[in-house]
């Protein structure tokens, strides 16, 4: 574990770069920062989901160890070469996705974000959660990053989908349909 902060500001970002988890610094919008800072406004976005009280306590049990992965998973891209997401935190989304996606009806038709407050905000959190498979993405064209970390975001994004449409089911009864027909 890195040191301690016992004073938030260290004066040390003032030039537009940040230290990463090896003690190197690197320019705040560069590749790195950009993709673990997506993957921390991910973890906040999940983070505003919980704040709901109509999520059901399975899923809010399962979106908190989605957040500690999440921060794992920081850790990793904040650190070059290190590695912290594992096949097992993967198939653990797997096997959550097929949970719950077992009791929804086959989809017919595309899903406006919505539902109800914490349908909305999980559909939110999907979103970013795709930027930030784009922000490792492109981190991956110019550094080494490990394929898991790809794949575990490529599933939490799924994830979030299928929980959207539960909590929405759960809180309006009904996801919201993309109606195409509307201005014909």
């Amino acid at each position: 574990m890195g040191n301690r902060l016992s004073k938030i500001y260290t004066r040390t970002g003032d030039d537009g770069t940040t230290g990463l988890g090896d003690g190197s610094r690197a320019d705040k919008d560069s590749l790195r920062v950009e993709a673990y800072g997506t993957v921390d406004e991910a973890n906040s976005a999940i983070g505003l989901v919980l704040a709901s009280e109509t999520v059901p306590g399975d899923i809010r049990q399962f979106l908190t160890e989605v957040q500690h992965d999440l921060f794992e998973l920081g850790g990793e891209l904040c650190i070059p070469g290190h590695a912290a997401i594992q096949d097992d935190f993967i198939e653990r989304l797997e096997a959550e996705l097929d949970r719950l996606n077992d009791d929804l009806p086959a989809l017919k038709d595309f899903i406006l974000p919505g539902g109800g407050p914490a349908a909305a905000a999980c559909h939110l959190a999907r979103t970013i959660v795709r930027r930030a498979e784009r922000r490792v993405s492109s981190l991956k064209k110019a550094e080494a990053v490990r394929d898991e970390a790809l794949r575990y975001l490529n599933r939490l994004s799924d994830l979030l989908f299928v929980i959207a449409r539960v909590l929405a089911r759960a809180e309006s009864g009904q996801e919201v349909i993309w109606n195409r027909q509307r201005n014909q």
